[in-house]
């Protein structure tokens, strides 16, 4: 994709400020702004209240996982892959999203080793806008749920940021932190294979953004049961749940 021309004072820079309606850029040929302008739509709106009243075994969630360059985005880590799996209230849908990303940095060595994504692979991925895209599109107005959720939100935010001037307005469950509340007395460290363990679910492939989505959707399900144990019923009951000592 070309990359629209910069400049101070520019019409680039007039969109990205808010200055420009997506309209008139499109008209414009900007060849991103339509994009822009999809991606901007599915951040607003997404905490409406009476979601706090559906219950859990209704929700309407999409679980995701991101594979990074590493986990500093303040010094330029970026998105490698998008993966994610929608889930009908404790039914794991057949639906699925999976995009490698193309990132401006280098690939570190460890990374490489870990996630299996290579230089040569991240090279003719498509570009963070139009994974990022088809990810926003999937997820749609759904709730979301990740393990260790602060990590991948943080650098969805960011991206979001980067490419669109926007923030992400989904409801995000961490399925890290809800099974630390049911078990306190378990001393493990959070990681997803020891949850995955303790729930008796098998690990498939590891740091692939869509098989830890898939492996952290059925880790989902089980505590949805485990929340009925507690009279944790709707999504309202659950937030206060997670907020209480």
């Amino acid at each position: 994709m070309k990359e629209p021309m910069k400049g101070n004072g520019g019409f680039w820079d007039a969109f990205k400020g808010g200055g420009v309606s997506p309209r008139i850029a499109s008209m414009l040929g900007a060849p991103s702004a339509q994009q822009i302008a999809f991606v901007r739509s599915l951040t607003k709106g997404q905490r409406r209240p009476e979601t706090l009243h559906v219950p859990l075994t209704e929700l309407k969630t999409a679980v995701f996982d991101l594979e990074t360059t590493g986990f500093h985005y303040h010094y330029g880590d970026e998105i490698l892959s998008f993966g994610a799996v929608k889930v009908e209230g404790e039914r794991i849908s057949e639906e699925i999203y999976y995009s490698l990303a193309k990132p401006a940095c280098q690939i570190p060595e460890r990374i490489i080793e870990l996630t299996g994504i290579t230089p040569e692979m991240a090279q003719s991925a498509p570009a963070l806008l139009e994974a990022l895209r088809g990810f926003m599109a999937f997820v749609d107005d759904r709730v979301l749920v990740a393990h260790g959720s602060a990590h991948d939100k943080a650098f969805l935010d960011v991206a979001l940021w980067k490419t669109t001037k926007a923030h992400l307005g989904h409801r995000v469950l961490d399925t890290m932190m809800i099974a630390r509340k049911l078990e306190p007395d378990r001393r493990i460290s959070g990681g997803l294979d020891e949850w995955l363990a303790v729930y008796g679910i098998p690990i498939t492939q590891r740091h692939h953004a869509l098989e830890d989505s898939k492996m952290t959707a059925r880790l989902w399900t089980a505590l949805i049961e485990r929340l009925k144990e507690q009279n944790v019923i709707t999504l309202g009951d659950l937030y206060t749940f997670l907020s209480k000592n």
